[in-house]
C-alpha cells in the first residue's frame, strides 16, 4: 500500500514538474504581465504543496472512548452494539480541508470490521467523530491503530498518520434465565438427600469466598483482610465435598452442526444458560470442551470458575477433529459416579448413543440437549424416534431450533 502511494506520487510530482518547465518557457519566450502573474501564482502553488509534508497529521495524537451497550448483568452480550467516539488533534498550523478517519475492529480470530468516516477540523485542529458497530458476535475484541489522511486542496497528494489507544472488551455469548429444571433439580439434590444436610458435610481445604463470623469460630478460619477492610468479623467459606456436582459437556465436532455455524452459536448459548442456572443454585459446576486443544475445568462454585467457564465460551470454535465419544475415554477419571453430564450437541447418531452408554457405564447421570437444523427444510434433523430412543434408556433428552426454546424445553419437564 505504501509502494503505491509512493509510486503515484512521483507521478504526481513529475506531472507538477513538467508544468512548472513549460511555465518557466512560456514566461522567458513569451514575457508580459499575463506569464508573470501565472509563474508568481504556481510557485506559491508549489511552496504549498511542499509545506504539505509538515502539515502535523504524521503526529496526530488521539484519545478512543468506548460505550458497552451492556445487558441486565452487567456484561455485553452478543448481538449487541458498541458506540465509540474518536478525539482527534493534529499539531502545527497548516491548513487541513478535512481528515478522513479509518479505524478497525479486530476479533480474537482475526476477522476484522473496518469504520471510515470524516471531520472537518476546527480552529483548534481538532475534531470528533462517533460510530457505532454493528451487533457483534461473541468474543475478545480490540481495536487497531486508527489511520488519520488528509489532501491538498487539490487533491493531488496524500498525507498520512496514525495513532493507537489499548481497547480492548469481550462479548459474552447469549444466555436465557432459567427458573428451574427438573433433571437439574433431581441431580441437585442427590438421591440420598433427605439423609444428610449441606451444613453437616465435610469441607474441603479449597476457599470459596468470605462470610459471616459465627460464635465459636477458631482464630484460624477468621479472613482478616477482609475484617480489617470493613470493620466487622469475618471468615472463610470452604467448599463441602458434598456439593452436587454438573458438568456440561459442549460438542466441538464440526460434523456435528453440518452446513448450519449458527447451530453451534445456539449450543455455546445454551451450555452458557444451563451454567448461569447451576451457579445460581451454588451448585459445583464445570465445563469439558473437547476440540483442537481440549478444555477440562473440574466442577466447583465460586465467581473464579464462573469466570474460566465464560472465558472459554467467549472465544471456543467448532474445531474438534474426532467425534465426541472419542474423546470422552480420554477423560476417564472426570467422570465420577453420581455426577450431572448434560451433553450440549448438534449430533444425533449412533456414535453419540454410544458415547451416551459408556459415559452412563461410569455411574453418572445423563441428559442430551441437541440443537436441530434451523430450518426443517434442510438437512439432517434431530428425529423424535431418536429422542424417544434415548429417554428409553432412562436418560433426558430434548432438543431446539433457538436459544428462545430452551426454557419451555427444559422447565417443560418430560420424559426421563
Amino acid at each position: 500500500m505504501r509502494g503505491s502511494n509512493r509510486s503515484s506520487n512521483r507521478w504526481r510530482w513529475a506531472f507538477v514538474a513538467v508544468i512548472y518547465v513549460f511555465n518557466i518557457l512560456y514566461f522567458m519566450f513569451q514575457g508580459g504581465k499575463t506569464p508573470m502573474m501565472l509563474f508568481v501564482i504556481l510557485n506559491v502553488l508549489i511552496i504549498y504543496l511542499i509545506l504539505g509534508q509538515w502539515s502535523g497529521i504524521r503526529l496526530v495524537q488521539g484519545t478512543r472512548t468506548v460505550a458497552q451497550n451492556s445487558g441486565s448483568d452487567g456484561m455485553m452480550h452478543s448481538g449487541m452494539s458498541v458506540d465509540v467516539s474518536l478525539h482527534i488533534r493534529i499539531p502545527g498550523f497548516y491548513p487541513l480541508p478535512y481528515v478522513l478517519v479509518r479505524d478497525r475492529l479486530l476479533r480474537h480470530d482475526g476477522q476484522s470490521v473496518p469504520f471510515e468516516t470524516s471531520f472537518v477540523p476546527n480552529w483548534k485542529r481538532s475534531g470528533e467523530v462517533r460510530y457505532t458497530t454493528p451487533p457483534l458476535k461473541r468474543g475478545v475484541y480490540q481495536f487497531a491503530s486508527t489511520q488519520c489522511l488528509t489532501r491538498d486542496v487539490f487533491g493531488l497528494f496524500e498525507h498520512s498518520g496514525s495513532f493507537e489507544t489499548v481497547s480492548t472488551f469481550s462479548v459474552m455469548p447469549q444466555a436465557v434465565p432459567l427458573r428451574d429444571w427438573y433433571r437439574f433439580r433431581r441431580g441437585l439434590r442427590g438421591p440420598h438427600s433427605h439423609a444428610s444436610a449441606p451444613r453437616a458435610a465435610k469441607e474441603t481445604t479449597q476457599i470459596n469466598g468470605v462470610r459471616e463470623y459465627l460464635y465459636g469460630d477458631k482464630l484460624s478460619r477468621v479472613h482478616w483482610n477482609a475484617t480489617a477492610k470493613t470493620g466487622e468479623w469475618k471468615s472463610k467459606a470452604f467448599e463441602r465435598e458434598s456439593l452436587p456436582r454438573t458438568i456440561v459437556i459442549l460438542d466441538r465436532d464440526t460434523e456435528a452442526y453440518g452446513h448450519f455455524p449458527e447451530r453451534f452459536e445456539v449450543a455455546v448459548s445454551v451450555a452458557t444458560s444451563i451454567i448461569d442456572m447451576g451457579m445460581k443454585h451454588e451448585t459445583a459446576m464445570g465445563l469439558i470442551s473437547p476440540g483442537e486443544r481440549a478444555t477440562v475445568l473440574p466442577p466447583r462454585i465460586g465467581v473464579e470458575q464462573r469466570s474460566r467457564m465464560m472465558g472459554h465460551l467467549t472465544v471456543v470454535e467448532p474445531d474438534a477433529t474426532q467425534p465426541l465419544f472419542v474423546a470422552i475415554q480420554k477423560l476417564e477419571p472426570i467422570w465420577e459416579p453420581g455426577t450431572l453430564i448434560i451433553i450440549v450437541s448438534g449430533a444425533a447418531n449412533e456414535d453419540m448413543f454410544r458415547a451416551m452408554s459408556w459415559l452412563s457405564r461410569k455411574g453418572v447421570s445423563l441428559s442430551y440437549i441437541g440443537v436441530d437444523e434451523p430450518d426443517a427444510r434442510f438437512g439432517r434433523l434431530i428425529k423424535t424416534t431418536w429422542l424417544q430412543s434415548v429417554r428409553a434408556k432412562g436418560w433426558s433428552a430434548h432438543s431446539v431450533r433457538q436459544l428462545q426454546e430452551l426454557p419451555t424445553a427444559l422447565e417443560g419437564g418430560g420424559a426421563s
